[in-house]
């Protein structure tokens, strides 16, 4: 099949060889778009050997922003595996990458790293590494930029999907929020390594907690930072349960209990917030066998923090709405009433959001959802026959 040639592919060359060359050259962002407009699925593959290696060279010398040569090197790695990245590039270098000042490079790293869920064998192979999923993990939550905070809760979700070891689910017919759409991608049980990795490995999930409390150093005197990880947690989260329930409400780690903190408090020591007022110490310590929700949803935020409270209310109503299309269990019905039941206690705003989402349906779901309401919420079956 003949293909249009691509104008620019010989001064892209001599360009790319100035650069190794002289890393302290100015890149022409000009050249590097006009190739990359031009890149379809069709014509991408002669290039990669033409392009690949050198643009690899290029990033691990260049010092400047990277962002027009990492847009055209993600172009280029679209139909290359993870497999052979990481004959090109090291696990190292990835860290690298991800330890990287410029969101370009963490970008980079995530969409290489997004190439395992391609299949549960590439997820067992990124599973062996445990310092890049750390790393991954660390820069998730701990950057600033919206986009890279975005990317990486869409990768964790992805690998953990295609990794689940329980079967996938039959197809629903029910009606969910618009943004959980893509709920399930996998088509085969996967090996469970990276679950294992991320909630039962003492070493990466106290780094998950230290991240999400403020006593990682990336989070603990940053506020908005804390916040801003709290907040991608509590994304995530719904999307996992529906994944799989069990292992993320069960865990056999219990870190020491300085671990465990609201937005930077530890337990029994008053921490001073802005303006100078004392935040009252954590009284709820994590319980022998919760797992990681229960952590997140009960005890991880500070509701008199207005914004984060909005948050745990969206995080409630998309993890109601989500486990009433996933199989039921007494086990998961009891799980969920448990922490419902300690989530609105003296807490009207969310118990009035959670009883209020049947009138904010589809008419012909309102009925379902109602009952669904009955069986997490006892004791509030008066209020919700009254709307």
């Amino acid at each position: 099949m003949e293909t249009t040639p691509i104008t620019g592919l010989d001064e892209l060359d001599r360009h790319l060889d100035d650069l190794i060359q002289d890393p302290c050259l100015e890149v022409n962002p000009k050249l590097f778009d006009d190739v990359e407009l031009q890149l379809t699925e069709s014509n991408i593959p002669p290039l990669i050997l033409r392009f690949l290696s050198r643009l690899t060279v290029l990033l691990k010398q260049y010092t400047q922003d990277p962002a027009v040569i990492v847009s055209l090197t993600i172009k280029l790695l679209g139909p290359v595996s993870l497999v052979e990245i990481m004959q090109m590039a090291a696990p190292e270098e990835l860290i690298q990458a991800l330890d990287s000042p410029a969101p370009a490079a963490n970008l980079l790293a995530m969409t290489i790293l997004h190439k395992a869920a391609a299949s549960p064998q590439e997820v067992t192979i990124l599973s062996n590494i445990p310092n890049l999923v750390a790393a991954f993990i660390t820069r998730w939550l701990a950057a600033p930029q919206v986009e890279v905070g975005q990317k990486g809760g869409k990768v964790l979700g992805d690998l953990l999907d295609i990794d689940c070891e329980l079967p996938p689910p039959p197809p629903t017919t029910r009606p969910v929020d618009v943004t959980h759409t893509e709920l399930v991608l996998r088509k085969t049980p996967g090996q469970g390594r990276l679950w294992n990795l991320v909630f039962q490995d003492p070493t990466v999930y106290t780094l998950l907690l230290d991240l999400i409390s403020g006593r990682h150093p990336d989070t603990a005197c940053n506020p908005h930072q804390l916040s801003l990880a709290q907040g991608r947690v509590l994304r995530i989260l719904p999307r996992l349960a529906f994944i799989d329930f069990h292992a993320v409400t069960h865990s056999d780690i219990t870190p020491p209990a300085p671990v465990h903190l609201t937005n930077g408090t530890s337990n029994g020591e008053p921490q001073l917030l802005n303006g100078g007022d004392h935040q009252p110490p954590n009284s709820n310590p994590p319980r022998p066998g919760e797992g990681f929700l229960q952590y997140a949803a009960l005890r991880m935020v500070r509701k008199s923090d207005v914004l984060m409270h909005l948050s745990l209310v969206d995080f409630f109503e998309a993890l109601v709405s989500l486990m009433r299309v996933t199989e039921q269990s007494p086990l998961k019905v009891e799980t969920l009433r448990a922490v419902l039941g300690e989530a609105t206690a003296g807490d009207e705003v969310l118990r009035e959001a959670l009883l209020s989402l049947p009138d904010r349906t589809v008419e012909e779901e309102a009925e379902d959802l109602r009952s669904w309401l009955v069986d997490v919420m006892p004791g509030e079956e008066v209020r919700l026959a009254m709307r």
